[in-house]
């Protein structure tokens, strides 16, 4: 256990190195040099017509996805029908595992393509170094959902490929073979279920995905409107907040959330062995019964269904944690696509509108269990038992704070949403013993406090 901590602390600092490498790379991408970046599409995103604009247009593209899974399937499907549209667009994808680490590399070598997933790594005032502006805020913002992820001074760099509600993957012959009649709402609920789940069948209550590391991300996504039910606690207080990782008394926050998988591994209601955790085997694992539940966002919902044959014994339900007696989920855009700064006008025209199909008529985001991004759009099954939940988006950062929490997570070291550290140190703790969640806790709010001063905030 101590070689991988010390792995994780060693991955951590890699990234570090190749945050500072990225927002210093400007130059030539994939053989395209800087000369190309005042190269514009011939047609703005906002006034294209897919099958209508430019049906004649030639271009190659290559595209950046962190969807391995996807790549000789799904992909491949939607590239022939957009190509029954557009003949002369060749596209090829390529797929990355440890996306925000390797794409992070390859920005900074320039090695990228056209379109890329853009990675979380990149500050929002270095948007402009690597990809094309897309159009302004206000272009998006009444027919896009999650317009502002990628966008910086209100001009957009990235499209969403689709939402994501942040929840749990459960199997529900495996709940209801435990007697679970009821979806828990609260920590304490939740891990009396998996409890139960342990005594009365033969499943893993809770599979934590350790060894993959980057699943463990996912933890991440439900501290913010899940966990408080306040839109603006992301971007505006927990930048601003002291001792943002405390305790709560009604456990509620981000305390709540990591105490859960504490909770859970100390209490041996996980696999025996988190080092041998199996990302693609665990599919099969959970639709055969063999795993009661994983902490995953809705994106996970179809691979599960689709890793054996009872898809319709996989399920999705919110995070137990009740706010003042109701149930939040946070909803929030999944990685963006980004178009080369350093494309030709011919490849950006050809990237736009692809991107623009994929979001607005492949059915992307439906068949993966997302939240479809232009509004209105009809949610997947997957998420019926969302229908009563109020579904919370942060609120972006005011003016002048975009690169905020940014700055305070890389600096604090805790890497929020981008690096599994923090997430695995949890794991590594509740299995030694060495360190309570308050202890760990304690350490985290001491790194949040010191990098808010660093960057001039003061704690309220």
């Amino acid at each position: 256990m101590e070689e991988l901590i010390m792995k994780h602390r060693i991955l951590a600092l890699v990234l570090a190195g190749m945050l500072t490498a990225a927002a210093t790379a400007c130059g030539s991408t994939n053989g395209k040099t800087s000369k190309n970046a005042d190269a514009k599409p011939t047609v703005a995103y906002k006034d294209m017509q897919v099958g209508e604009t430019a049906t004649d247009l030639k271009a190659d593209l290559k595209i950046l996805t962190n969807r391995t899974d996807l790549v000789d399937s799904d992909f491949q499907d939607y590239i022939s029908e957009f190509n029954a549209m557009y003949p002369n667009i060749t596209i090829t994808y390529e797929g990355i595992t440890d996306y925000d680490t390797d794409a992070t590399t390859r920005l900074s070598s320039g090695d990228w393509g056209d379109i890329c997933c853009i990675p979380t790594t990149v500050d929002k005032s270095e948007l402009s170094n690597y990809f094309e502006k897309i159009g302004d805020y206000g272009d998006f913002k009444d027919t896009y959902e999650f317009a502002d992820k990628q966008m910086f001074n209100n001009e957009v760099y990235g499209i969403p490929t689709m939402g994501n509600v942040s929840g749990v993957v459960y199997n529900k012959a495996v709940f209801e073979k435990a007697g679970i009649t009821e979806l828990p709402t609260d920590p304490e609920t939740f891990l009396a279920d998996l409890k139960l789940i342990q005594e009365k069948t033969d499943a893993i209550p809770l599979y934590t995905n350790y060894a993959a590391g980057w699943t463990l991300t996912a933890w991440d996504a439900y501290i913010s409107g899940g966990a408080t039910g306040d839109a603006d606690f992301k971007n505006n207080k927990l930048v601003h907040s002291k001792d943002p990782f405390a305790k709560h008394d009604d456990m509620t926050g981000p305390f709540a959330v990591y105490d859960t998988l504490y909770e859970a591994v100390k209490q041996g209601l996980t696999e025996e062995d988190p080092t041998t955790t199996d990302w693609e085997g665990c599919k099969a694992q959970i639709n055969e019964g063999n795993i009661g539940c994983m902490v995953l966002g809705s994106w996970a919902v179809p691979q599960m269904q689709a890793g054996g044959p009872n898809a319709d014994d996989i399920a999705y339900m919110p995070f137990p944690i009740s706010v003042d007696g109701k149930q939040y989920a946070s909803a929030s855009a999944d990685y963006c696509y980004g178009v080369n700064v350093n494309s030709t006008s011919e490849e950006k025209t050809a990237a736009m509108l692809y991107i623009k199909w994929l979001t607005e008529s492949s059915g992307f985001a439906k068949t993966q269990g997302g939240i479809p991004i232009v509004k209105g759009d009809a949610y997947p099954d997957s998420l019926e038992s969302f229908q009563s939940i109020t579904l919370v988006t942060d609120n972006p950062a005011p003016a002048g704070e975009e690169d905020l929490f940014g700055k305070i997570n890389n600096d604090s070291e805790i890497s929020l949403d981008s690096d599994s550290t923090h997430v695995a140190s949890i794991i590594e703790a509740a299995i030694g013993g060495n360190q309570t969640m308050e202890e760990i806790a304690d350490e985290w709010n001491a790194a949040w406090t010191s990098a808010q001063e660093k960057n001039g905030v003061t704690p309220e």
